[in-house]
């Protein structure tokens, strides 16, 4: 099933009174794409737990295009990635745990994890959030590999399709009570820069998937409603 801004419940919506918490390399909060945050944690080792400032731009990015998608959300950022991407299977749990207790509505995960076995900690971590009224949504498939939590139960996993329109999404079974979701791999475009010349990857399929759930969210007043709106 596809779904566009269009479309009920997203038409007409900006997210308004949603919290949507970002766990990346963080946010440069001032970008003109942003717009603010409401706050943020560090997790990386050896830094003030208070500084969740991007170094790398990839949270900034992908913090973009939720904002683009739905501007009236209140971002909240767990800086959880320095200078790579990369981190451990603990920090996430943790930034996940941390998002919850924060009254995250919708929690995005541009990222994963192929390694089976930590489907043992972030499971757990997944119903922690669900328990408190969080939904995650993360990748789930990348170039013909399954990623974790994206592919756990409770998860709304993302997959990326190059056709779409970053304006649209397409629905599926999962196999699990939330649906897959199909989206464009592109984040916000830059003026005067050809779209395959910008970034690109199931990082912002997720962005883009996490912004019109937002949107469906404020409508509902319930992100496992709004995620299920299409089963």
């Amino acid at each position: 099933m596809r779904f566009t801004l269009a479309d009920a419940p997203f038409a007409g919506r900006t997210g308004r009174g949603v919290t949507v918490a970002l766990l990346d390399s963080g946010v440069f909060a001032d970008h003109p794409h942003v717009g603010g945050v409401r706050g943020g944690k560090s997790f990386v080792a050896d830094t003030n737990v208070a500084d969740f400032v991007d170094r790398v731009g990839h949270g900034t990015a992908v913090a973009a295009a939720i904002r683009e998608k739905s501007p009236g959300v209140d971002l909240i950022a767990a800086r959880i990635f320095d200078r790579q991407l990369a981190t451990s299977v603990d920090v996430l749990v943790r930034a996940i745990q941390w998002a919850a207790d924060e009254g995250a509505q919708l929690i995005n995960l541009s990222l994963g994890t192929t390694n089976p076995a930590h489907a043992e900690k972030l499971a757990p971590a997944v119903a922690y959030a669900a328990e408190r009224g969080a939904v995650v949504v993360s990748a789930r498939e990348w170039n013909g590999t399954t990623w974790l939590p994206g592919s756990l139960a409770g998860v709304v996993g993302v997959m990326a399709d190059l056709e779409l329109d970053r304006d649209a999404i397409d629905t599926a079974p999962s196999g699990h009570e939330l649906p897959l979701y199909n989206a464009a791999p592109y984040p916000r475009p830059i003026p005067n820069v050809p779209r395959e010349r910008n970034l690109s990857g199931v990082s912002f399929a997720v962005a883009n998937v996490t912004g019109f759930l937002a949107r469906a969210t404020e409508a509902t007043g319930d992100p496992f409603a709004a995620a299920k709106l299409s089963s």
